[in-house]
């Protein structure tokens, strides 16, 4: 079993931090550890952390459970989206409150749940150009909206909401027993209103009470400019509406970039492999070269060697969160062709003969003394 980190220790604020410092720390955390942002190991992980650790420390209620009780006083509390069901709305000491003290503590009991509708994944394909110049994709899917006829409330127009006769309206069912220490009394959430305290008398006859129906969502989606493969859009309320007027979801577009032909991409920068023959190599050329807007010319002068590198400035992937673009670098590949015909091999050996043996670079400009910069 892992052993949880402390909520202050994640955030990084004292004890006894003030609600501004906590809520200033968690979004100045939440910015430089979002996925989205962050792409080394464990981003996804730390930033569930601190989304839970500010789900704590950022209520009253929750954050003096956790400073008397530790985790113990709000395991559970961030799935639940509070702390009821646990006893009064006081953790798993909700029987302890009631078996000393008579009952639990003052302000926690009768609260109606709000159940917050969940998050949808979209996954969206577009192409290389698209994500070098940014593009707006109108999306579709399937998803529970809020019920336009009673407004999310379940009940049919022009009614209201009554009283649970189960439990009088405090949304709590208490069994009490006899132990070794005396009475306990165990709370649960009343099973007949879900501990919302109160039931639909008469449902909503388009969404049968639960306050949403199903549709097609369209939506626009911008894709900016720059974005790659495995990052995502996060569109805030655009997910599945809560049940019974709950606040909605996020919705999370998650994008692949289809691959270029002839293009290579790393981060902002691009790569292109030139092939090139010999006599383009001793003679020099000018060849035209792929870039994301379109074909241009490039000066091969002579001499130019394998492995050679030419960088075309600004022609790479515009910057996400920032000006400017990256570089097109071009490696021009000698290559050597695997058949000859008569006339080429003749050629080549009159060229042979009267070329002499072959000369290396200077110091400085030969494979091994560019390999020996690498790895230094």
């Amino acid at each position: 079993m892992a052993i949880k980190r402390d909520y202050y220790e994640i955030l990084g604020v004292p004890r006894d931090a003030s609600d501004e410092e906590i809520k200033r720390a968690f979004r100045r955390a939440a910015q430089q550890h979002h996925p989205d942002v962050d792409r080394s190991h464990g981003a996804e992980q730390r930033f569930k952390e601190l989304n839970e650790a500010y789900r704590v420390l950022g209520d009253r209620q929750r954050r003096t459970a956790y400073d008397m009780f530790g985790h113990a006083g709000v395991d559970g509390a961030s799935a639940a989206g509070g702390f009821e069901g646990f006893g009064g709305g006081f953790g798993p000491f909700g029987d302890i409150f009631d078996a000393f003290f008579g009952g639990s503590p003052a302000g926690t009991r009768a609260r109606r749940r709000v159940v917050a509708g969940a998050d949808l994944r979209y996954d969206l394909s577009i192409d290389f150009g698209e994500s070098i110049t940014g593009v707006t994709r109108e999306i579709s899917f399937p998803t529970p909206v809020t019920c336009d006829v009673c407004g999310g409330s379940g009940g049919e127009p022009g009614t209201e909401p009554e009283t649970c006769p189960e439990c009088n309206g405090s949304g709590e069912r208490r069994r009490v027993s006899q132990t070794i220490l005396g009475q306990m009394v165990n709370i649960t959430a009343c099973p007949r209103c879900n501990g919302e305290g109160r039931i639909i008398a008469t449902p909503c006859h388009n969404c049968s009470g639960e306050g949403r129906v199903r549709q097609d969502r369209r939506l626009e989606v911008k894709v900016p400019a720059g974005i790659d493969s495995g990052q995502r859009i996060a569109i805030e309320g655009q997910g599945e509406a809560g049940p019974r007027g709950g606040p909605p979801g996020d919705l999370y577009v998650s994008v692949t970039v289809r691959e270029h032909p002839e293009l290579i991409r790393r981060g902002t920068e691009l790569y292109y492999e030139l092939p090139m023959t010999f006599a383009q190599a001793a003679l020099g050329a000018r060849v035209e070269v792929p870039t994301v807007d379109g074909r241009e010319q490039l000066e091969i002068p002579p001499g130019t060697q394998s492995g050679t590198e030419f960088r075309l400035r600004g022609q790479g992937v515009p910057r996400l969160r920032g000006s400017g673009r990256g570089d097109l670098h071009v490696i021009a590949t000698l290559v050597v062709p695997a058949k000859l015909s008569k006339k080429e091999r003749d050629l080549l050996t009159s060229l042979d003969e009267v070329s002499g043996p072959p000369v290396l670079p200077k110091r400085g400009d030969g494979l091994f003394d560019r390999l020996r910069d690498i790895f230094s």
